[in-house]
């Protein structure tokens, strides 16, 4: 299937698997890639020196396009940025809008850039600035999200710039793609349900967390680090819910010092790391600690499988997935659904 993100990026299908920390680790990525999508590598939780091997070791397991999610603010983006451009990286996807310079610099060296964005005047400003594409995620979608829904994001991004759009945001399978070219997107991207296949390196306990929920138990809260973050609904959120002020500053503090001795950070950096996060928002201190920890937070759950003491950010549609394909049946799947939908719908008059 052909659109004009094919054609953009090289890959065979017009899917996305997005760059989730902890997650979108290299045996992912060239598993998304070997199927035909395009898988992207998360680099936020990488060292400078960690993303560079997981680039190699991609590279090494897949001849197929893939790309690497970065932090546009990030104090080491231009060493990042660097890598991408020394390994011959395909593409780069930003969570947040890159500067005009950093985007004509990986232009200039070839690169496609993909910028990740949230609301329609987003969109124009990166593509005015040279964005190739852009994904497009709306509030059903999971970590960091809006609050506007996919289909009513999608056709206002798509009407605004003349680059190849990516649907994300609720969608898992083949009538979620025919549904986003419709709208005149030129291809889906997901996360929660890659992340929920057998190449996904996601502890067994916390897969089987995920696949027990049902849509209600996907939840929309502040009270992590003070923005609109989607997740499973867990003992954890809901005592950051219920916490009072004095109440969620202890146990921040009692979090952030347990995760101190797993991350290695001073107090000092997990402050400055909080507040940096915090991009205009009116955060509490203990808000900005655990803003600081959120990708600890993260670790803990993704990696270490601890699902009473992480967070385990969702999409919407992880109460609708019930099984755990290879990235290579899932996207076989997904293409093949769209192909009976789209062949079973009515001829225009």
């Amino acid at each position: 299937m052909e659109t004009a993100f094919t054609k953009l990026t090289g890959v065979r299908h017009p899917v996305v698997q997005t760059g989730m920390g902890w997650v979108a680790g290299p045996r992912l990525v060239s598993a998304s890639a070997n199927a035909g999508a395009l898988g992207i590598l998360a680099s936020a939780t990488m060292t400078v020196d960690q993303l560079r091997q997981a680039v190699r070791e991609v590279k090494s397991r897949t001849d197929a396009p893939f790309g690497v999610n970065l932090r546009a603010d990030a104090g080491d983006a231009g060493d990042r940025v660097r890598i991408i451009i020394d390994e011959g990286v395909r593409a780069a996807s930003f969570a947040l809008a890159p500067s005009r310079e950093l985007i004509a610099e990986l232009k200039d060296a070839g690169v496609i850039v993909i910028p990740s964005i949230g609301a329609r005047r987003h969109a124009e400003k990166v593509a005015a600035w040279g964005a190739d594409a852009v994904i497009v995620q709306g509030g059903e979608g999971g970590g960091h999200t809006g609050d506007v829904a996919t289909t009513v994001l999608l056709p206002q991004v798509v009407d605004a710039v003349d680059i190849p759009v990516i649907a994300a945001g609720g969608f898992r399978d083949g009538r979620g793609l025919v549904a986003a070219l419709a709208f005149g997107a030129a291809g889906i991207a997901m996360g929660t349900r890659f992340l929920l296949t057998s190449d996904s390196t996601v502890p067994d306990a916390v897969k089987a967390r995920y696949l027990a929920a049902g849509v209600k138990d996907i939840t929309l809260t502040t009270a992590v680090d003070g923005l609109p973050h989607r997740m499973l609904r867990t003992d954890l959120v809901d005592a950051l819910e219920r916490a009072g002020r004095a109440r969620a500053l202890v146990q921040a503090v009692r979090r952030a010092a347990g995760f101190k001795k797993i991350s290695g950070l001073s107090w000092s950096q997990m402050i400055r790391d909080g507040l940096a996060m915090k991009h205009g928002k009116e955060l509490s201190w203990s808000q900005v600690l655990l803003a600081a920890n959120t990708p600890v937070l993260l670790k803990a759950s993704m990696v270490e499988g601890r699902t009473d003491l992480g967070v385990m950010a969702s999409g919407q549609v992880a109460g609708l997935i019930e099984d755990l394909p290879s990235c290579a049946e899932l996207v076989a799947r997904v293409m093949s659904e769209a192909r009976h939908v789209l062949g079973a719908l009515p001829a225009a008059e």
